[in-house]
């Protein structure tokens, strides 16, 4: 076996203890034999039924799937733009939805009504989040027609975001109080909000983002070699900076949509992973950043029950602990020694 094949069955390991930790340690005690009576269907009490099934169980997936979606979406950044601050909040995707998710918290106070419909609560931040995510993107998109430089577009990024966040102050200077706090905890991130009944329509959007991730793998490497190998190579240097923008931008929709934005993972992960695995082979790298990313949501999500008296930190104050050291090692410059 060798040195990736083991880092790969460790990190697989490691992610399977870490979700079985989520499932049997929570905000509310339950006893083991508890716990595994609710997973095996058994008789029992509903409220532990309920904690178990309806709340740790899905949680858990949330925190697994956003984590390492995040993650592989950092990680293709990091590598077209050639920067080690790329992450999917960059480019503005993340204050796009932020933007949606304001729009109606503070302007329509929670409530949309068309026709003879009307969508509120967790449906509807929902849709606002991922409509303004997907506003973003085609925007993204159309400026990549006629930018050429990757720094260029990255730029073009920043300044979306910039954009975005001071309609956000804006609404946040005339909206109500209710409405701000309402906003403000959703911004701080939670990998609970999501139930059985919409785990399908959210796991499904996200494995499907991180199969073309995996798809991507030869023209990633062959553009951290830079444009004109990979031109050598056949690969379309266009077409594959679009599909890149397409997939992490969709991850980063989806995932700020049901999760609300989660900072740091997308941008430390693929640091971590280079420190541990010392190669630049995405073959390697995409699929420990996957297991790496799925391991510190995993991580965070447990650490935010750790209180245990009924309450819940939100992930947003966990995952700065993890993250802001790894950038600050990978900023500082490193002193050789002879």
């Amino acid at each position: 076996m060798n040195k990736s094949t083991f880092a790969l069955v460790f990190l697989l390991t490691f992610m399977v203890i870490m979700f079985v930790i989520n499932l049997f340690f929570g905000s509310i005690h339950l006893d083991a034999s508890e716990v595994m009576d609710a997973l095996m269907g058994k008789g029992g009490d509903s409220v532990t039924r309920f904690v178990v099934i309806e709340s740790r169980l899905p949680q858990a997936l949330t925190a697994m799937l956003c984590g390492a979606g995040l993650a592989v979406s950092g990680l293709m950044l990091q590598t077209i733009f050639h920067n080690p601050l790329a992450d999917p909040s960059i480019l503005g995707v993340n204050s796009g939805a932020s933007l949606g998710v304001a729009f109606v918290m503070l302007v329509l106070g929670g409530t949309f009504a068309a026709a003879n419909s009307t969508l509120s609560g967790f449906l509807l931040i929902v849709a606002a989040a991922f409509v303004g995510a997907i506003c973003i993107i085609a925007l993204l998109l159309l400026f990549s027609h006629y930018v050429r430089g990757n720094i260029t577009l990255l730029i073009v990024g920043i300044m979306i975001s910039y954009l975005t966040s001071s309609i956000i102050s804006l609404l946040n200077y005339s909206a109500t109080e209710q409405g701000v706090h309402s906003y403000i905890v959703w911004g701080l991130g939670n990998f609970g909000g999501i139930g059985l009944k919409n785990m399908p329509m959210f796991a499904g959007a996200m494995l499907l983002c991180i199969a073309l991730a995996v798809t991507l793998i030869k023209p990633l490497n062959a553009l951290h070699l830079g444009s004109a190998y990979a031109r050598n190579l056949g690969v379309s240097i266009k077409r594959t900076r679009m599909l890149i923008l397409i997939v992490t931008g969709l991850i980063a929709a989806v995932s700020t949509a049901f999760c609300g934005p989660i900072s740091f993972i997308g941008l430390a992960v693929p640091h971590m992973v280079r420190m541990m695995s010392r190669t630049a082979n995405h073959r390697t790298l995409v699929p420990m950043t996957l297991l790496t990313g799925a391991i510190l949501g995993l991580v965070c999500n447990w650490l935010c029950a750790l209180p245990s008296n009924g309450t819940t930190v939100p992930i947003n104050v966990i995952t700065p602990f993890f993250g802001v050291p790894i950038i600050l090692y990978v900023l500082l410059p490193k002193h050789k020694t002879s």
